[in-house]
């Protein structure tokens, strides 16, 4: 066998190894979810899981990140399952800028999110978006290289404060009408490049169903490595995969 066969070998191994027992993005009361921290590691210990990571939505207005560490860290002694304390941070900016919370001391990661559009004009929402198409104010393409840009230049500031992780990658496409096939192979490589050199795990989310396989694959190809999320609202949905499954 070839040296370069080895090597390519070796990488996809490494990469075909997602670990299911692992949630990578569970939310709970303190924001978006709806159970309290120790219902959800009670879920999470049910569903055979070794490690889940809470990653409930915070923002520049958020009081609670010092109770929610506390929090977690108490549910960690009555429990063998790691637990991670970080939170979902949005890109509210075409440059990357996020919507961080004061202080970031609580956190071992951050997730990034881009839920809405950022143009200069702010956060245009999939609606919008949508009626921005039919217009012909943006297209396709435009929307895409907006998206991405964001979400590349959003990794890199947040990469600066902490571990980073993104959440749901390109799911604003499907959102507003697109299939993700309009992302160009130029695009694809600035999203994978910048996910390597910022050391940026990417979610593979059961919520959202996002992203595709078919991006899931240009992703394992480009050496980034993925990892399992649930994006649980409910402490019944943590570490439950079909989706997952099926990618």
């Amino acid at each position: 066998m070839s040296a370069n066969r080895e090597s390519v070998i070796g990488v996809m191994s490494a990469v075909d190894a997602l670990d299911l027992t692992t949630d990578a993005h569970v939310h709970t009361g303190f924001s978006a979810g709806r159970d309290a921290i120790g219902v959800v590691v009670s879920a999470a210990d049910l569903a055979g899981l070794t490690a889940i990571t809470f990653a409930d939505q915070a923002g520049p207005d958020t009081t609670w990140l010092s109770t929610y560490a506390d929090s977690v860290r108490r549910a960690q002694r009555r429990t063998e399952i790691r637990l991670r304390v970080a939170a979902e941070i949005e890109v509210v900016r075409p440059d990357g800028w996020l919507a961080l919370p004061a202080d970031l001391s609580h956190l071992e990661l951050v997730s990034v999110a881009v839920s809405g559009l950022p143009l200069h004009t702010g956060v245009a929402g999939p609606r919008e978006v949508r009626a921005m198409l039919t217009a012909g104010a943006l297209t396709a393409d435009q929307v895409a290289e907006t998206l991405v840009t964001a979400t590349v230049r959003g990794l890199e500031r947040a990469s600066r404060y902490a571990p980073t992780q993104l959440a749901r990658p390109l799911s604003l496409l499907a959102r507003v009408g697109l299939d993700d096939a309009v992302l160009s192979p130029d695009l694809m490589d600035a999203l994978a490049g910048a996910c390597r050199e910022t050391g940026t795990v990417v979610e593979i989310s059961e919520a959202w169903r996002s992203p595709s396989a078919r991006i899931v694959a240009q992703l394992r190809a480009a050496e980034v490595p993925l990892v399992p999320a649930s994006d649980a609202r409910y402490a019944t949905e943590v570490g439950q995969w079909q989706y997952l499954r099926r990618v």
